[in-house]
């Protein structure tokens, strides 16, 4: 169906001044119709979406919504990988002062039911036929529930006869006829700072996910913040790939994307990834942590079955690489140095970038989980400057960000303009700033504990500040380990030391009042098979490549390299690999890949035990 965009000829919003999330689009559409704001592959080929149809859609799909029933303060679910659609859901949800609630993609129907009946969700977009199978399982527990929005209905056999059921161009069609994006303008207007604007969902790491909730000022807050940080602009390109339900994610390809006017690219996901990285070479990248590991260790395993002379000339240059970085970081970079990287970046970084899909990256951040700072130190060396950075749903991960002339491994930056940082006498890390959180949903018990009087947000973070305000994260406070001999243990220093080999997926140290450290360990099988079809080992399973003395002694090797580095308190003294990958289905890690550290001692209770 073609449809006619409408296209404002006068300007009456900046983008800089808008109060809202919604305004900023706004503007945007008004001052730069024409302009790509969003691309989406589909069938193999890229589609471009202008700031003009942008607004356009978020407008049908807001007075489409209002023309459904949907009040100020309604709740309004997405439960779909990343595309376009989600982000036309996402403002048009805002634009009518309804409030938007991210769903992720791999929840399975039990916590669905959960978190739509907790925020008392009253229309809910599904991506398709897998997604709108799970809300059907449990509507019956959610009365609030009234309408289900597919993107789509490709095998939704409902579609045409359930009356809850309807098709997004059927609700577009429907926003149209309620005025589409003129009436929208004026919902818009009416939207303020204060107003929630979105509804993110904790990890659940400890017990059933809490919801944070963040107005339009926490949002708008962050434009400037990351536009003052990390220099983006409308010249740069970015790959939506992480969840959109996840802050992080949501910053950079809704918030700050409109913020400065960058290009979003919606490749076809999945294992998809590394092609869609290939295609788009951003120059603007948020990883987590694994996607970095992950990157490295492919590389890692390309490198072992290249010859001989291959492996000598990566292994010299990469050295080369690691004496620039180590001078840039301590101001030293001279002459030599340029002469070295150039020779350097026709030889292998070049070329080696372009492979990963980091050819043109300009900023390169890691967030949402500690990284180990050998993997920071990698990428450095090929010259991509991986900067970390440290944040939280409740501050609208808006804490600190690793100065790009000031760079210190090992630490996640200073304070980010307009944010405040103290550490509290118990070690805890307390921000405060516009972009702290309203508050929990429906919790204000929750909410009185995380945010004092004074305004201050406490993040249940344990580190230390030095001299120059730079933010050493020592772990989560209620993961300390406190041994049997009384030594207070960081975990995730030592998992993170342990992921660094190709070979782990993930690590679990266990220890809290126990004599000694040990950990459960869940090797990486595309990695760990490589290795074994290399060696002339033959395997079926998971379970059976776990279970191989020589895989057993392989892992082995890793964990006496990583306690040669190790203090003797902190020195892991059994493990086992784990018979299965963590899963999300099963409990054991959150949609973000976090372990359930709670969940995995008592499912994995017997094993445990054993290994004291």
């Amino acid at each position: 169906m073609t449809t006619t965009t409408e296209r404002p000829t006068s300007v009456t919003v900046d983008p800089g001044s808008a109060r809202s999330l919604p305004g900023v689009l706004v503007a945007r559409a008004e001052q730069t119709p024409e302009r790509v704001a969003l691309r989406s592959k589909e069938l193999g080929r890229w589609r471009e979406i202008d700031y003009a149809e942008l607004a356009e859609r978020a407008g049908a799909v807001g007075m489409g919504l209002q023309a459904l029933g949907v009040s100020v303060g309604d709740a309004v679910a997405i439960h779909a990988e990343n595309r376009p659609e989600w982000v036309e859901a996402d403002l048009g949800i805002q634009g009518i002062r309804a409030v938007a609630v991210g769903v992720y993609p791999t929840s399975p129907a039990a916590e669905c039911e959960y978190l739509l009946g907790h925020s008392e969700t009253v229309v809910l977009f599904a991506e398709d036929e897998e997604q709108v199978d799970k809300a059907l399982a449990v509507r019956g527990s959610l009365p609030r529930l009234r309408h289900i929005v597919v993107f789509d209905a490709r095998g939704v056999r409902e579609i045409d006869d359930d009356p809850m059921l309807l098709r997004y161009d059927e609700l577009l069609a429907l926003g149209r006829e309620h005025g589409g994006l003129a009436s929208w303008r004026e919902r818009v207007a009416e939207v303020g700072p204060e107003d929630v604007a979105i509804i993110v969902y904790t990890s659940g790491t400890t017990g059933p996910p809490k919801g944070a909730q963040l107005c339009q000022r926490n949002l708008v807050s962050a434009i400037a913040t990351y536009r003052q940080l990390y220099g983006v602009s409308r010249h740069d390109e970015v790959l939506s790939y992480l969840p959109l339900c996840h802050i992080a994610e949501r910053l950079v390809s809704v918030v700050n994307a409109l913020g400065a006017g960058y290009v979003v690219n919606f490749g076809e996901g999945g294992e998809s990834f590394t092609t869609d990285l290939q295609e788009v070479q951003p120059t603007f990248l948020l990883g987590v942590p694994r996607v970095w590991e992950k990157m490295l260790a492919g590389v890692t395993l390309r490198v072992d079955d290249a010859s001989r002379l291959k492996r000598a000339v990566y292994r010299f240059w990469l050295a080369q690489g690691r004496k620039v970085a180590q001078h840039r970081w301590e101001g030293r970079f001279g002459a030599v140095d340029r002469v070295r990287y150039a020779i350097g970046w026709l030889v292998l970084y070049r070329p080696l970038r372009a492979k990963l899909g980091l050819g043109r990256i300009r900023v390169a951040l890691s967030g949402a989980a500690p990284i180990a700072p050998q993997v920071l130190e990698y990428f450095w060396s090929i010259g991509v400057p991986v900067r970390e950075g440290y944040g939280q749903t409740e501050n609208t991960a808006q804490a600190t960000g690793m100065p790009a002339d000031d760079i210190r491994l090992g630490t996640v930056g200073r304070a980010i303009p307009g944010v405040e940082i103290r550490i509290a006498d118990d070690g805890e890390i307390l921000t405060r700033s516009d972009g702290v959180f309203v508050g929990y949903l429906n919790n204000a018990e929750a909410t009185a504990e995380t945010i004092d009087a004074d305004g201050w947000l406490h993040t249940g973070d344990v580190g230390t500040l030095d001299a120059d305000g730079f933010l050493t994260i020592t772990d989560r406070k209620k993961d300390i380990i406190i041994t049997a001999g009384g030594k207070n243990i960081s975990p995730s220093e030592i998992e993170n030391r342990l992921k660094v080999s190709p070979f782990v997926q993930e690590a679990i140290v266990i220890g809290d009042r126990r004599k000694y450290l040990t950990a459960l360990v869940a090797i990486d099988p595309e990695m760990v098979g490589n290795w074994c079809t290399r060696e002339g080992l033959s395997f079926t399973t998971f379970e059976d490549l776990t279970r191989k003395p020589q895989v057993v002694e392989l892992v082995q090797s890793v964990v006496d390299e990583v306690n040669t580095e190790l203090a003797q308190v902190e020195t892991i003294k059994q493990f086992t690999l784990l018979s299965k990958e963590l899963d999300h289905e099963d409990g054991e890690v959150t949609a973000t890949q976090k372990v359930k550290r709670a969940a995995i001692a008592r499912d994995y209770a017997e094993v445990i035990e054993a290994m004291y």
